[in-house]
């Protein structure tokens, strides 16, 4: 039996074990792209992890309008859990299929396919009563069953009709047309059926996202430097991990320092059904996605950085990187500094100039780094970015204290209430 969910639900265990699936997903998404770094292939990341992303929120959807701990939806959980797993195992081969295994595009397809019936499955089950969201249950599951169509066309035919660039030119055409049937009919679809009953689960779940995006520069950093191998631990490799780690922690000021508690709490003020819509959709689903991105395009410029630092032979502080690393580095850093400056405008109204003159810096000093020893490069992003986050800091006076401190407030509330009914019932 399904249980609806509450305004006051948060995230419950089952979604935070679905989420441990994003951490494998996320360093196989950056392997795709360390093999072989070419903008094309980058662009074949941006592909995969907006259909992952895509997945991830239909789930966050389903555990917004459900008790996903209770009933069978365990079960169904898991078979998504696995689905995901065998989606990420397929992403070496979801572009061409490897010789002596399983049909790599057909396995992503299969798996894409099924975990969005899974989600739709749910939804039916809740909807069932309501005769108006009934009706758009057709046009709801043509929606993934072309995307997949399209899918299984661009892991089949290319190969068949033209070779080399263009037969990848026109495999890359179908992903982005499956994206787009997606993520347009989503926005159009979501005006009939998508209802967002708590307003704290719904910025939790994005949240937790973000922490595993920023988690997997940390992996990037432990496992790109080898140090539990045959490379050894030299002063250059140190002091570009602890800058790692310094350009991680902005990252993650910029985001849950004030603008995760003022995004929460702008949802919940949003009474509307249609404003909380418009706001969870285009805040949340929509530029949390470049948000997240930009985390990604980060850790894959920090992946082997580290281990080519402490390799032998490498020059003390490096080698430059070159237009394409640079542009990664950098741009991942620009990209999620724009994307939090725009849910800050979009969902506060606020500008924050801070931010937006760090990108323009970011994009201005990135050909003259790319001249720069990898090293000097990422000592000037860290400089860069603390400058950035700082000024924002303090830009923001009394506004940063009142949102943090309605935050503790509502926290102790919690705690408190929660506290009292342990004692009566426990």
């Amino acid at each position: 039996m399904v249980q609806r969910g509450a305004p006051g639900s948060r995230t419950t265990r089952l979604e935070l074990f679905f989420d441990l699936v994003f951490v494998f997903a996320f360093i196989n998404v950056t392997s795709l792209t360390a093999t072989t770094p070419t903008p094309l292939n980058l662009y074949r990341c941006l592909l995969v992890l907006a259909l992952l992303w895509w997945c991830w929120t239909g789930f966050a959807r389903v555990g917004n309008a459900v008790r996903t701990d209770q009933g069978l939806l365990p079960v169904l959980g898991f078979v998504t859990v696995a689905a995901i797993f065998l989606l990420v195992l397929s992403i070496p081969g979801a572009f061409v299929d490897r010789p002596g295994g399983l049909d790599g595009p057909l396995v992503f397809a299969g798996c894409y396919f099924l975990i969005r019936g899974v989600q739709l499955a749910i939804f039916i089950s809740v909807e069932r009563g309501n005769p108006a969201r009934r009706r758009s249950l057709l046009p709801r599951l043509m929606v993934p069953m072309t995307a997949t169509a399209l899918l299984v066309v661009a892991g089949t035919v290319p190969q068949r009709v033209a070779s080399g660039t263009p037969a990848a030119l026109l495999q890359l055409a179908l992903w982005t047309m499956a994206l787009l049937v997606e993520y347009v009919a989503g926005v159009i679809l979501a005006r009939i059926w998508w209802v967002v009953v708590s307003a704290g689960h719904w910025a939790e779940r994005h949240a937790l996202m973000v922490l595993i995006a920023l988690g997997e520069t940390i992996i990037a950093l432990g496992l790109g430097a080898r140090f539990f191998t045959d490379l050894p631990l030299t002063l250059p490799v140190a002091v570009a991990a602890v800058l790692g780690i310094v350009v991680t922690a902005m990252l993650w000021w910029a985001y849950f320092d004030t603008l995760a508690f003022a995004l929460e709490q702008a949802l919940h003020h949003a009474r509307d059904p249609a404003t909380r819509l418009h706001l969870a959709r285009d805040a949340y689903t929509f530029l949390h996605l470049p948000m997240i991105a930009g985390i990604i395009f980060f850790a894959l410029a920090l992946k082997d950085l580290l281990a080519e630092a402490a390799e032998p032979g490498s020059p003390p502080w490096g080698v430059p990187l070159g237009g394409f690393w640079i542009s990664v580095f950098y741009g991942g850093v620009a990209l999620h500094l724009l994307s939090v400056a725009a849910c800050a405008y979009l969902a506060l109204r606020t500008v924050r100039w801070p931010l937006l003159l760090a990108v323009v810096v970011l994009v201005g000093v990135a050909p003259l780094a790319a001249r720069l020893p990898e090293l000097a490069a990422l000592a000037v992003l860290a400089v860069l970015t603390v400058a950035a986050i700082t000024a924002e800091t303090l830009s923001e006076n009394g506004r940063r204290r009142q949102v943090r401190q309605l935050a503790l407030e509502e926290q102790l509330d919690v705690e408190e209430e929660q506290s009292r009914w342990r004692r009566e019932h426990l």
